[in-house]
């Protein structure tokens, strides 16, 4: 995957992101990313990645990929309606990345399903889910 334009990628945004160290990549307009650079501090007890960061990654890529379909900055408020989660292999230390696709939906919700790999190109996990767009105006 190319370098994203530094102006693409969101950082420390939220909480969430500067806690766990994630980065999102709004450079695709078609596809949500976030990334990772997997550490110690990302593993469970056994030495892989924690289920909960991967979900974490998947969720966030997905709701910017709908955000994406309404505002070129990713950033439009997308709520989680349901997010069903695959572990398919186990993450290890280095760079993954999760990427988004809408694959059906409407004008307030939207089906959109993500993977994980690591850098290596390895399956770690997939996610189906059901997201939907939400006013800015009825978040407060």
């Amino acid at each position: 995957m190319p370098l994203a334009p530094p102006e693409t990628l969101i950082r420390d945004e939220t909480g969430t992101q500067r806690l766990v160290g994630y980065v999102v990549d709004v450079s695709d307009p078609a596809h949500g990313r976030c990334w990772l650079d997997v550490d110690e501090r990302h593993l469970n007890r056994h030495g892989a990645l924690h289920g909960g960061i991967a979900v974490t990654l998947l969720d966030n890529a997905s709701g910017t990929t709908g955000s994406l379909t309404v505002d070129a900055t990713g950033k439009a408020p997308f709520l989680t309606v349901s997010l069903n989660t695959q572990f398919v292999g186990s993450g290890k230390p280095g760079r993954i990345t999760a990427t988004g696709t809408v694959t059906g939906g409407g004008r307030s919700l939207l089906f959109i399903s993500a993977d994980l790999r690591h850098e290596d190109g390895t399956l770690v996990a997939t996610s189906t889910g059901v997201f939907k767009r939400v006013p800015k105006e009825r978040l407060t």
